[in-house]
């Protein structure tokens, strides 16, 4: 059997939202290229889907979402992997590479409560269930009443446990809920000003084995520039701050007139009792540059930060 025979095998996380997402790379690479057998799509449950009830932060990070795909990925039992690249820590395992990114979603937050259709409109002391230190950190900084309980899960058993009472509000990806359909329940879509989103965020990247031309040239149609560009940027920032669960940072490149990318960035304390931002931009042509521009945000993130972030960096 040729290689263009055979049937590619798509690796994914088995949540709704992470299927969805394969198939949208399963069904864009046939109109691609109509004459490949379909590719098939390979569930593996990771570390992060068995453990729900602890933040990532105490159980290893976000590369627990990744770590058995990519593993499979390593061996041959599948031949790409689909992630959202908001869950992709900061660096890649060797001998792996993101393959394509594709057209990036909206990438705010949205919240759901039934007691305010904004952060500031929430009772005081309400509780809001996200496992996100990001969100935490700008939710205490905006309202340090407020009270931030633990809430892990797919999209759908988060909103169950907010419908049980179990907490008074949440804060959901939008870019998630609009592959689900279900954008239009959400009480209210959160501004950038009032809620920076993560790196990455609302963005899917294709991971594949570093040397697989076949694969990466398959990919190529899916590739999205403007993505590529802004998520290098949003990436490199995160890199020079040695970001992980652990920290909460934020960061979002967005494009302007005359190939200029604005990057907002921040870094907190989880308690929100601190919060350094830095803005930039930047006229950018090329993947070199974007990182360039990232990682000037993030040293200057570092060199500003003052004392209270010390022990980040210890």
């Amino acid at each position: 059997m040729t290689e263009a025979e055979k049937s590619l095998r798509i690796g994914t996380r088995g949540s709704p939202l992470a299927l969805i997402q394969a198939g949208m790379v399963r069904d864009r690479l046939a109109a691609a290229h109509p004459h490949r057998p379909l590719a098939e799509i390979t569930v593996i449950k990771t570390t992060g889907d068995r453990i729900q009830d602890r933040k990532l932060d105490e159980i290893g990070g976000k590369g627990l979402f990744t770590k058995e795909i990519e593993e499979a990925l390593l061996d041959g039992r599948i031949d790409l992997a689909v992630h959202s690249m908001k869950d992709m820590p900061t660096f890649l395992p060797d001998g792996l590479v993101i393959g394509c990114l594709l057209a990036r979603e909206d990438p705010r937050d949205a919240l759901f409560s039934a007691h305010g259709k904004s952060l500031a409109d929430l009772p005081r002391a309400a509780r809001v269930g996200t496992s996100s230190l990001r969100r935490q950190a700008q939710i205490l900084a905006l309202r340090p009443d407020l009270q931030v309980a633990t809430l892990r899960g797919n999209v759908g058993t988060r909103l169950a446990k907010l419908a049980a009472g179990t907490v008074d509000a949440t804060l959901l990806a939008l870019a998630g809920l609009i592959r689900l359909g279900m954008a239009d329940k959400a009480t209210a879509i959160l501004s950038t000003e009032e809620m920076l989103p993560a790196v990455a965020q609302g963005a899917l990247g294709v991971e594949i084995r570093a040397g697989d031309s076949g694969a990466k040239e398959l990919l190529a149609f899916l590739d999205d520039r403007a993505t590529e560009l802004a998520v290098n940027a949003e990436r490199a920032c995160l890199a020079v701050l040695d970001g992980s669960c652990h920290t909460p940072i934020a960061a979002l490149a967005e494009h302007e007139e005359g190939g200029i990318l604005r990057l907002r960035s921040l870094i907190a304390l989880p308690d929100g009792s601190a919060v350094q931002r830095d803005e930039r931009r930047r006229a950018v042509n090329s993947i070199a540059e974007a990182v360039d521009l990232g990682r000037a945000a993030g040293e200057a993130l570092r060199r500003n930060a003052g004392p209270a972030f010390a022990a980040i960096w210890r």
